[in-house]
């Protein structure tokens, strides 16, 4: 390597059609925000979430192609992983005992100006991690140790983040594991027997770690009329958005939910609500679309990675991307409980923003140097036939 900056601009390749997705996704957020105008807490402007979001894109996707012009293989290194893993750990740790709760949660770390949510960097983290324990034994993956200890890498941080209390994010975490462990190749008899540990785990919570109002979203997403001045108001409202949206839409600003106040956390958790409100189905539909084709990017930048390292980081970061995506959708339409989820790239929130962003930039370097060195994924074994089953 020549340096951490290790591409020449003639070997520096952009994949301009990831970005070309991504511009649109992030304007659709910052257009929705600036059409609902609402003030912070203090009521400091009425473009308060709008401004703030615009300098967070901003500083996001400055890293973005900064961090697309790295060489990443220093990330291969276990020591490093663990290290950073062991500080994320030490910081959900920490944020239970110090931090001051925010909406219910201690989920951040204020610092000035502006907040960090630990959680967010924590995924990414626990991606590389899963990433670099994957391709040293993705051949043996069927060993069900290799299952445990690897669950046990993501059921820290997950149960951390479970008691600040963010079911939401908890779940993402869950998520990022069992879909890697999934594509390492592990086998049917395991995978039963880790179904059924989920089973064990779901009635434990449900009877001994679950808050009251965690029990009430999840019997008012059963029944969201259960208590549609209460725990249900916020699921009903989003629907009342979404249908509200008809075919083109009401046009931007004039949104009666959202800009009315009767739809809460517009700017987080339901600004897709907001945005079909305004949008219609059409724009919902085009929306997906983009979202469809920056998958489709991930994924193929994955499998352009050196070695298995790159393309595990890849299909975890299209996890990461593609459980957001999934989890905010469906508690928007009363399809899932509310837990808080935002939405990726639309969604107001710095950490939310720069670590999406900065992880796209990595994958951007992985694919560089994977190209630069002319690697073929053929000349590798990775896939689930590779692995011999159990």
């Amino acid at each position: 390597m020549q340096g951490i900056f290790a591409f020449s601009p003639a070997k520096w390749k952009m994949d301009w059609v990831l970005v070309a997705v991504l511009v649109p996704l992030l304007l659709a957020g910052l257009i929705t925000m600036k059409s609902l105008g609402g003030s912070d807490a203090e009521g400091k402007g009425s473009d308060y979430f709008f401004i703030r979001q615009l300098i967070w894109v901003a500083v996001g996707l400055i890293f973005f192609f900064l961090a697309s012009s790295i060489d990443w293989r220093i990330l291969r290194n276990g020591w490093l992983l663990f290290y950073l893993y062991l500080a994320g750990v030490i910081i959900l740790f920490g944020l239970l005992i110090f931090a001051r709760a925010v909406r219910g949660a201690e989920s951040w770390i204020r610092l000035g100006l502006f907040s960090i949510e630990p959680a967010e960097p924590m995924k990414l983290i626990l991606i590389l991690v899963l990433s670099k324990y994957f391709s040293r034994r993705h051949i043996e993956i069927a060993h069900i140790r290799h299952i445990i200890v690897s669950g046990l890498y993501a059921a820290i941080p997950a149960a951390l983040i479970f008691l600040q209390p963010d079911f939401g994010s908890a779940i993402i975490f869950v998520a990022i594991w069992f879909g890697m462990i999934l594509v390492s190749g592990v086998s049917k008899r395991h995978l039963f027997f880790i179904l059924a540990i989920a089973a064990l785990i779901i009635f434990v919570a449900w009877f001994y770690l679950l808050a009251p109002y965690q029990k009430a979203r999840i019997l008012t997403f059963l029944n969201p009329l259960r208590d549609p001045r209460g725990s249900g108001y916020n699921a009903l409202q989003s629907m009342v958005a979404v249908g509200s949206g008809g075919i083109m839409g009401r046009g931007i600003g004039y949104g009666t939910q959202s800009r009315l106040e009767f739809l809460p956390e517009h700017e987080t958790d339901f600004i897709f609500a907001a945005f079909a409100e305004e949008w219609g189905f059409l724009g919902v539909g085009v929306l997906f679309f983009l979202f469809g084709v920056l998958f489709w990017r991930i994924i193929k930048a994955a499998f352009a990675g050196e070695s298995n390292f790159e393309k595990y980081f890849g299909v975890g970061l299209f996890l990461l991307i593609l459980s957001h995506f999934i989890v905010n959708v469906g508690m928007n339409l009363g399809l899932l409980p509310i837990t808080g989820i935002t939405l990726p790239f639309l969604s107001y929130g710095g950490s939310h923003i720069f670590i999406l962003l900065g992880a796209l930039g990595i994958l951007m370097g992985m694919r560089n140097y994977g190209y630069e060195s002319g690697f073929s994924h053929k000349s590798e074994d990775f896939a689930l036939s590779d692995v011999r089953g159990a």
